[in-house]
C-alpha cells in the first residue's frame, strides 16, 4: 500500500482551477457563519443533518422524527436513531479533542470510534476485513490485515495530517481521507470516523472555524463513483487525480447548500421573530425564538429549564404557541413534545 505523500503531481490547471472555486465557496461559508447573531443554532441542526445523512451511508436508516423522540423521550428505544445520536456525540467529542490538542492524533480518531461504536472500538487485531460496495457486494478494496502495518501507516497519516503541508488543505483533505479509508484500520465505523477526520482537519488547517461542512450528502447521492474511484486508486495511485477532483466538487457543492440552508434558517427565525412580536407581544421574549430554533422537538421540562420559568409558565407559553401555529404538539408516552415544524421542513428539505 502506497505512503503518504504520493508520487504524483497534482498541480494540474484543471485541479488548480476546482480548487479556487472550492476555495471561494468554502470562504463564503466561513464568511456566513460570522454573521449569525447565534451560530450554535444553525451547528446543532447541521450536525444532526450530518449525523443522520453520514448514517444512512452505513445503511442506519432512520427519521428526524424518531431521532428527536429519542432524543427527548424519558425512555428512549436505542436501536438506530441512538446510533445516530452516538455519531452527533462523536463529532461533538473530536472538536473538544482538537480544541484541547491542536492536533490530530490516531488517539483521537480511535476515541472518536469509540464514541460511534463503543462495542467495536480499537484498532483491528484480526485478518479478514474488506471494503464492499453495499449494492453490488463487490469488494472494492482489501485493506491491511496485520495490526502492526496498520498502525505503521495510521503513524504516518499522523504525520502527513500534522506536518506536511505540500497541497492546499483542501486537496490535503483528499488525500488524507483515500488513505483512511484505504487503511480502514478499525473493525466497523471507518467510513463515520472518515468523515469527522474530513472536518475536522478543515478546522485544524483554518479552512472552517466551526464543524459546519460535510461531505455525507454528497457521497451519498454519488455514492457509486465514490466506490469506483477508491477502487482505481487502490489499483493506480495515479487516479488520485480523480478522487481529489471528485472530493472538492463535494466541496464547492456542500458549501452552496449549506449556505442556502443558513440562510433560510436565518430568515426563518426573523420571520417567527417578527409574527410571535406581532401576534404574542405579552409573552416575547428572543429567547423563546431561540429556544424553539436550538431544538426543533421540545417538551415543557426543557422549555422551562431554557427560560427559566416556572412548569405553569411554560405551560402557557406552549399552549399559546401551539394555538398561533408557531409548534405542533404530539404525545410521546406519558409526555407532550413541541414540534418546530416550519424548521423541521427546512432541514428535510
Amino acid at each position: 500500500m502506497n505512503r503518504l505523500p504520493y508520487q504524483v503531481d497534482l498541480n494540474t490547471i484543471e485541479i488548480l482551477k476546482q480548487l479556487n472555486i472550492a476555495n471561494h465557496h468554502i470562504g463564503e461559508l466561513k464568511g456566513i457563519l460570522k454573521l449569525l447573531p447565534n451560530p450554535g443554532i444553525v451547528l446543532s441542526l447541521i450536525n444532526l443533518s450530518e449525523s443522520k445523512d453520514s448514517s444512512a451511508i452505513e445503511n442506519i436508516m432512520t427519521t428526524y422524527d424518531e431521532i428527536f423522540k429519542e432524543i427527548v423521550s424519558k425512555t428512549p428505544a436505542g436501536g438506530q436513531p441512538k446510533e445516530v445520536i452516538n455519531y452527533k456525540h462523536a463529532i461533538d467529542r473530536g472538536f473538544m479533542l482538537l480544541r484541547q490538542k491542536g492536533f490530530i492524533s490516531t488517539n483521537m480518531l480511535v476515541e472518536i470510534q469509540n464514541v460511534i461504536e463503543p462495542n467495536k472500538g480499537g484498532i483491528r487485531k484480526l485478518p479478514g476485513t474488506v471494503i464492499m460496495n453495499d449494492r453490488t457486494h463487490e469488494i472494492v478494496h482489501t485493506p491491511p490485515q496485520n495490526e502492526s502495518e496498520i498502525r505503521e501507516l495510521m503513524h504516518n497519516l499522523e504525520l502527513f495530517i500534522n506536518q506536511d503541508d505540500e497541497y492546499d488543505p483542501l486537496i490535503q483533505m483528499a488525500l488524507i481521507h483515500f488513505q483512511f479509508e484505504s487503511i480502514h484500520p478499525f473493525y466497523d465505523e471507518n467510513g463515520r470516523t472518515g468523515r469527522i477526520l474530513n472536518i475536522l482537519y478543515l478546522v485544524l488547517k483554518e479552512k472552517i472555524s466551526e464543524p459546519i461542512l460535510y461531505l455525507s450528502k454528497y457521497i451519498m447521492d454519488n455514492k457509486e463513483t465514490y466506490y469506483r474511484l477508491l477502487k482505481q486508486c487502490n489499483e493506480n495511485i495515479a487516479s488520485i487525480e480523480s478522487f481529489v477532483k471528485y472530493i472538492l466538487k463535494g466541496i464547492i457543492e456542500t458549501s452552496q447548500n449549506t449556505v442556502h440552508l443558513i440562510m433560510r434558517i436565518n430568515q426563518s427565525i426573523e420571520t417567527t421573530q417578527e409574527m410571535m412580536k406581532k401576534r404574542l407581544p405579552d409573552i416575547y421574549r428572543y429567547d423563546i425564538v431561540e429556544h424553539l430554533f436550538s431544538h426543533m422537538y421540545t417538551k415543557n421540562e426543557f422549555f422551562r429549564e431554557s427560560l427559566n420559568i416556572s412548569r405553569a409558565t411554560a405551560t402557557k407559553y406552549l399552549k399559546l404557541l401551539e394555538k398561533e401555529g408557531f409548534i405542533v404538539s404530539e404525545p410521546l408516552g406519558k409526555e407532550v413534545i413541541y414540534k418546530n415544524i416550519q424548521l423541521l421542513n427546512l432541514v428535510k428539505e
